[in-house]
């Protein structure tokens, strides 16, 4: 349980950091990421506080769906947008390509490496995939039309309110899901046995 927990906060602030380098990289973030720039440039909050306050909403969309939060959504919540806060305060905003599209790529990885953590400890999606899955068990879309459908929405409304979409939306959308794909089996931890499992071997 505690490998499961460490993991769980480990790649949830590692999370943050990785789509603090995408922002500091400023050449595109993912949709989730435009949408809070675009809030965040409208209201003069944070991006991660935003970030954090979009979460809790996009939970609040779970109750018609009749999803149930983890552990693992809430500390989402909490720290993927908390991390992105402080990172920010101190990572560099180069305006040099060469150094933009490094971040970038590193962005990317940590991301796909946290990912790769938090979800491996088996403890709950976080609040933007469960949305998905909810739309997906509640009303029998494919998941990819679920993502498509959210994603293409937040990425356009955060765009027009001035969220910075590029090269490395681009990167982020083909990059993450074949990274996520190799870090999954690597970083997880073994999945925990159902109750009824473990009541049976006491």
């Amino acid at each position: 349980m505690a490998s499961r927990i460490t993991r769980l906060f480990v790649g949830l602030v590692l999370y943050g950091v990785g789509c603090a380098f995408t922002i500091a990289a400023g050449l595109g973030v993912d949709p989730w990421t435009v949408f809070a720039e675009g809030v965040s440039r409208v209201t003069g909050i944070g991006i991660g506080w935003v970030t954090n306050i979009i979460g809790l909403c996009v939970l609040l969309l779970w109750i018609p769906l009749r999803q149930k939060p983890g552990v693992g959504t809430v500390a989402n919540i909490l720290l993927v947008g908390t991390s992105i806060q402080f990172a920010l305060g101190v990572l560099p905003h180069p305006d040099v390509l060469w150094l933009q599209v490094l971040m970038l790529v590193a962005g990317v990885v940590t991301v796909a490496f946290a990912s790769g953590l938090y979800i491996g400890a088996h403890f709950g999606p976080g609040p933007r995939d469960g949305l998905m899955t909810g739309m997906h068990a509640r009303f029998g879309w494919p998941i990819w039309a679920c993502r498509l459908s959210v994603e293409g929405s937040v990425l356009v409304l955060g765009w027009l309110l001035g969220g910075t979409v590029g090269i490395g939306t681009v990167v982020f959308a083909l990059g993450i899901g074949p990274l996520v794909h190799i870090a999954m089996p690597l970083l997880a931890a073994p999945k925990p046995a159902p109750r009824a499992t473990r009541a049976a071997r006491v």
